[in-house]
């Protein structure tokens, strides 16, 4: 009797946090940093948001975003593939680092080393399940050694002025889904917000997120940290139906942002409309694709901005048919002028029609 007292408790404790937070609504503060209320955030992505993606997404209402991850040995080699991840931009802000390692000491010291490139707040990537990351004990793959997660954090908390949040998951696995109590650890070594992503490390990115066990944490009477919810938004509808059924304080956008960075602004009317915002049009993604060719190119030179620009290009024009010609063309051209012109010959031959975005052919899907 007593435990279903408690459980039920616990249920209407939820309800009624819920309820507060989606008719009243607060402001969302990450340490000082304050982000507004129902804020959206830019997911990191290896070779996904580098300066020039992360400029569109800026440009499209992403209210924080963070660079690529960044090996946390390579940055203490002064690796220089490492080193150019910390270039950020004041046109970016507020934005955060994020560092992944295994090693407590390395990670501190290339928190260190990072925040000497002045970002709005370090974070610690307890969350890639790639398996050449997670098998080393890094990423996710910290979460099969909890204590040695919650040190780590603590050394990095204790190391720097700026604050320091936590990506992770659910758990290891189905049988050790323990981020309940993790958080309540990590709040308590001085965390200043905690995103997790809805699966754990065993699932990769295959089958759906389970945001019941986030919205646990988020109500959970101990927290009193954001708590940001990732894994699955791909709509504006999923992300309002996020925001009012678990009270999350904010949402991480990741791979539904592939070739769509204008997802943010889809989001931001809804929730101000109640409506969806027109489709652009084939022209329209064009236009975008070129402005992010140009920032590509602005950012790390015309050759290698173009061949890191070919695995965004094809993925602005999914859903288009007979489009295979155009896009083999689109990623073999090394040349600007001649991209340029293709680029108008897919505005010109596709004037008007809207592509169906529900298809996607993305190679990180």
């Amino acid at each position: 009797m007593k435990q279903f007292i408690s459980n039920t408790n616990c249920v209407l404790f939820r309800s009624l946090y819920i309820f507060v937070i989606k008719f009243l609504g607060e402001i969302v503060r990450i340490g000082s940093i304050d982000l507004g209320e129902k804020p959206l955030l830019l997911a990191p992505m290896e070779d996904v948001t580098d300066p020039s993606f992360r400029y569109l997404c800026k440009q499209f209402g992403a209210d924080m975003m963070y660079t690529e991850f960044v090996n946390s040995d390579g940055l203490i080699r002064d690796a220089s593939s490492c080193q150019v991840k910390l270039n950020i931009y004041e046109h970016e802000r507020p934005i955060g680092i994020q560092l992944y390692g295994h090693i407590i000491e390395s990670m501190v010291e290339a928190c260190k080393i990072a925040a000497q490139a002045n970002p709005d707040l370090i974070d610690i990537n307890f969350g890639c399940p790639v398996k050449k990351i997670a098998n080393r004990g890094a990423g996710s793959g910290m979460m099969k050694d909890i204590p040695k997660m919650v040190e780590m954090t603590r050394q990095i908390v204790n190391a720097t002025h700026i604050p320091v949040t936590v990506k992770t998951r659910l758990g290891w696995d189905n049988e050790s889904k323990y981020i309940v109590s993790i958080a309540e650890q990590l709040q308590d070594v001085g965390i200043k917000a905690l995103t997790i992503h809805g699966r754990t490390r065993a699932q990769l990115y295959k089958g759906q997120a389970d945001w019941s066990l986030i919205g646990d944490v988020k109500s959970n009477p101990r927290m009193h940290i954001p708590i940001i919810g990732n894994g699955d938004v791909d709509s504006p509808e999923k992300a309002v139906e996020m925001f009012n059924k678990y009270g999350v304080d904010a949402i991480m956008i990741g791979r539904a942002t592939y070739g769509r960075p204008w997802i943010f602004k889809e989001i931001k009317h809804y929730m101000q409309n109640g409506e969806r915002m027109n489709p652009f049009t084939v022209e329209e993604k064009v236009a975008i694709a070129k402005e992010h060719l140009l920032k590509s190119m602005e950012f790390k030179g015309d050759r290698r901005g173009i061949l890191e620009m070919r695995r965004h290009l094809t993925c602005y024009f999914k859903g288009l048919p007979n489009f295979k010609e155009l896009r083999l063309r689109l990623v073999t051209s090394d040349c600007p002028d001649e991209l340029n012109d293709i680029l108008n010959v897919v505005a010109e031959r596709y004037a008007g029609v809207v592509p169906d975005e529900s298809i996607n052919p993305s190679p990180w899907a």
